[in-house]
């Protein structure tokens, strides 16, 4: 595999920019170089201390909090060698060579552009409510298989984090999977623009950040910027299923292509099958049989979004299919993991909203092979003036003949337990308000022949129930 999503190569040799100091200033606009010598090379930027590494170029960015500048002794302490610097900040260091900018976050993402103009290198984009994250992973599976590919790290998805990320990149770096993430209007043309993608992905519209953007319509508004940067020869890869989209995308000025469940996509899923250890599935009319290690139909869809991907580049259906096979996904999205004893748990507590908890639902009725079947709910957040509507729809959505037991966590979470206790049987609901006594009870009711999904919003850390009953 030739992915370098963890920022080094095969030698240890951490791969990003390589630049000396003239070439900086030439990169950045309205920039200059105050003091030390203009020969000088930096190897990667940081804007945190705590990560510096040698010959780093210091980027002190300033936040309501806390102000960079501050730490520009302790950056050149832990390995840089020059450092960016606001021009109206007082006082800057005197033994550092030291670029003065505008604005040291602006200097931050100008100069990732010019980086990005600089190397031959492809671009995917990819935003959504759902499922960027996994489908990130899928395409950095698929692609990796035969290109050198660096995807964004972790959460780096936003104004800050995807210029760092594509300041990562290698000059043999050939194709960057950039996830971006919103909570307003325009963040994601900003990012899009930033990038230039060559293909943009938009994998679903849900709830998240209703209180932001006020409705779905306005999600989808702000989710379809993603094409604001789209080359004119690239592609368009989004959720035909999702009508806010399919009625928006009207003679575009790119090649488009849909997936989704419904037989008028281009993309869509046959004889899917749950198996043991992931999903199924062929793609409309081809013959390839495709595996993902992942459960879900949900996941299936992301996947669907990655073989387009794979598509655009010319890789071979037996090829995507290889790289899928692989897929190894970021922690907390639909994670199985087995107790000493047997119990099986999967934790997808990275994030929920109403559209991936109805999903993550969906996926527990139809899953067999289990005795008992447990779901362990949080709360979904950042879901405005609706939000106790929603927990009240998740709660009436679960079939109580095929899901044995409801737990639940967290004060939005308990209209969750009111509605399903409308339909469930006594003692099959339960709402907890401290995780010690939920991971006590799990114990008590779960077996080894049992299933239990955890999935909440990220601020509830419901991980830590399963950290509970595996140390139990």
């Amino acid at each position: 595999m030739n992915s370098v999503s963890a920022f080094f190569d095969e030698r240890g040799i951490c791969v990003m920019i390589n630049r000396t100091l003239h070439q900086i200033v030439k990169m950045i606009p309205n920039s200059y170089l105050q003091q030390g010598d203009e020969s000088v090379t930096i190897s990667g930027v940081s804007i945190d201390t705590r990560t510096m590494q040698q010959g780093n170029l210091y980027i002190p960015i300033k936040g309501e909090r806390f102000d960079g500048h501050s730490f520009v002794e302790k950056a050149m302490e832990n390995g840089a060698v020059a450092t960016l610097w606001n021009k109206g900040e007082q006082n800057p260091p005197e033994n550092i060579p030291v670029i003065l900018v505008d604005d040291t976050l602006a200097a931050l993402q100008q100069l990732a552009k010019s980086y990005r103009h600089e190397l031959d290198v492809k671009v995917v984009g990819i935003t959504g409510s759902n499922g960027k994250t996994t489908t990130k992973d899928m395409v950095e599976a698929v692609l990796s298989t035969k290109h050198t590919v660096l995807k964004t790290a972790g959460n780096f998805n936003n104004h800050i984090g995807m210029p760092l990320t594509i300041l990562r990149l290698s000059e043999d770096t050939q194709i960057a999977v950039l996830e971006m993430g919103m909570s307003s209007r325009g963040e994601i043309e900003f990012l899009s623009n930033l990038a230039e993608p060559d293909v943009a992905i938009i994998t679903n519209i849900g709830e998240s950040h209703l209180q932001d953007l006020g409705s779905r319509d306005g999600i989808a508004e702000a989710k379809l910027e993603i094409t604001s940067g789209l080359s004119q020869t690239g592609e368009f890869i989004y959720n035909g299923d999702e009508p806010l989209l399919t009625s928006r995308v009207n003679e575009p000025r790119f090649k488009t292509v849909t997936f989704g469940s419904a037989d008028t996509n281009q993309l869509y899923p046959v004889e899917m099958k749950t198996e043991e250890n992931g999903t199924s599935f062929y793609v409309s009319r081809g013959t390839q049989r495709f595996f993902i290690p992942v459960l879900g139909k949900h996941n299936v869809h992301n996947a669907l979004a990655a073989i387009a991907v794979g598509q655009y580049f010319k890789l071979s259906d037996e090829m995507i299919s290889a790289g899928l096979a692989t897929l190894q996904l970021t922690n907390m999205r639909m994670e199985m993991v087995k107790t000493a004893e047997g119990l099986t748990l999967i934790n997808d507590a990275y994030n929920a909203s109403p559209t991936s908890m109805k999903a993550a639902i969906t996926l527990i009725h139809e899953i067999n092979g289990y005795d008992k079947k447990v779901l362990v709910l949080g709360d979904m957040l950042e879901l405005g003036d609706q939000e106790q509507n929603f927990h009240e729809e998740v709660g009436a959505f679960i079939d109580d003949q095929r899901v044995d037991y409801v737990f639940t966590y967290g004060p939005l979470a308990a209209y969750i337990s009111a509605s399903a206790k409308k339909h469930f049987k006594e003692g099959h609901v339960l709402h907890f308000t401290d995780k010690e006594t939920l991971a006590n009870k799990l114990a008590v009711i779960a077996t080894s022949k049992d299933v239990v999904l955890v999935k909440a919003s990220r601020g509830m850390k419901l991980e830590e129930v399963i950290d509970k009953v595996i140390n139990k």
